[in-house]
């Protein structure tokens, strides 16, 4: 099967597709918006999903199976701590399920770190990734989006790690978007050599050198500054755990505030007419910037396809992720990065 259990198979013996293992319990508002947004998911793009948690607690489920799990991992939890001990947790047993082959791919909007713990601890990493890294694609208008990793995963990196990172980043790029050869740059804090901390100046030599582009078919664009993740000047951008999770907090944000700004100003115009002749011109770009449209972000590096939410994703952003998880492990991106991993021993 090559990966753990069908880990990175999208489908069963018989061509049936394996349903994704949606963590009913993790979130700000579950199991009620995981569960709606699951419903949503099967309803509108005919995907297949198994729920996981408590039964009793989920209400009306409709046809979707149900995975029973008596345990819930807290958002404010000890990560592995909690995993390691809490072994009837619903995202433990989620992640189970994509090890055993009852699914082809986790989705969790609970506690971030409990479900990076329970990917690695039960679906295991790729061997030869250093760290799993969060990856997270953030909108450009009018274009494919550009891919920041990692955003949370680990706060405190080395340099040969960001490199690797970008060979993660690439190989999602162009599994996920169609890039054929993604364009990778450095965040710093300016786009001249030598600008950064030693940790991005000592990746930059590595960069550089350019030996880990043969890996994944990529160009390196050098560095750039928080201001570029939008514009399209590259398809991936490496840093560190920490700054990135800092960007992404600060952009949705951001974005977010403008939003609804832009919103608020359309429903106070004292001429209907104009309003309503803007805000369909608008409505393509709200969606676009929208969180919901993304979904969630993909731990990339581990044996199975693992998709991490927002806890107070919506269940418009549920069902988008369980889509994007449900078309990951059918591109086979689990097997794609191993392969580009092999060929670099």
């Amino acid at each position: 099967m090559g990966e753990v259990g069908a880990a990175a198979q999208s489908a069963d013996s018989a061509g049936t597709p394996l349903p994704v293992a949606v963590d009913a319990m993790g979130g700000d508002s579950a199991p009620e918006s995981i569960v709606a947004g699951a419903k949503r998911a099967v309803e509108q793009f005919g995907i297949p999903v198994l729920l996981v948690g408590r039964p009793d607690e989920m209400g009306d489920v409709g046809d979707i199976p149900v995975l029973p799990a008596s345990e819930v991992i807290a958002m404010d939890a000890e990560p592995a701590n909690s995993v390691r001990r809490m072994k009837d947790s619903s995202v433990v047993r989620a992640a189970e399920a994509v090890r055993d082959g009852a699914a082809s791919s986790l989705l969790s909007a609970g506690n971030t770190g409990a479900a990076m713990a329970a990917s690695l601890l039960r679906m295991g990493r790729i061997k030869g990734v250093s760290r799993p890294a969060i990856a997270v694609p953030f909108p450009v208008l009018g274009s494919t989006p550009t891919t920041l990793l990692d955003c949370g995963a680990n706060a405190d990196c080395q340099p040969e790690w960001l490199v690797q990172f970008a060979q993660l980043g690439s190989i999602y790029a162009r599994t996920r978007f169609g890039i054929e050869t993604p364009r990778v740059g450095v965040m710093t804090i300016g786009e001249e050599a030598g600008k950064g901390n030693q940790l991005v100046k000592d990746t930059c030599v590595l960069m550089e050198e350019g030996s880990w582009i043969n890996n994944c078919g990529a160009t390196y664009v050098g560095n750039l500054e928080g201001r570029d993740l939008m514009t399209g000047v590259a398809d991936v951008i490496v840093c560190d755990g920490f700054t990135g999770n800092i960007i992404l907090k600060s952009l949705e944000g951001g974005i977010g505030v403008a939003l609804d700004a832009v919103r608020d100003v359309l429903d106070s115009v004292d001429v209907p007419e104009v309003a309503e002749h803007v805000r369909p011109k608008l409505e393509p770009v709200f969606d676009e910037l929208d969180v919901d449209t993304r979904g969630a972000a993909m731990l990339l590096g581990t044996r199975g396809v693992s998709m991490i939410a927002h806890g107070s994703s919506s269940p418009a952003a549920i069902a988008n992720a369980i889509r994007t998880a449900h078309e990951m492990a059918e591109v086979g991106i689990v097997g794609n990065i191993r392969a580009m991993v092999e060929a670099g021993r």
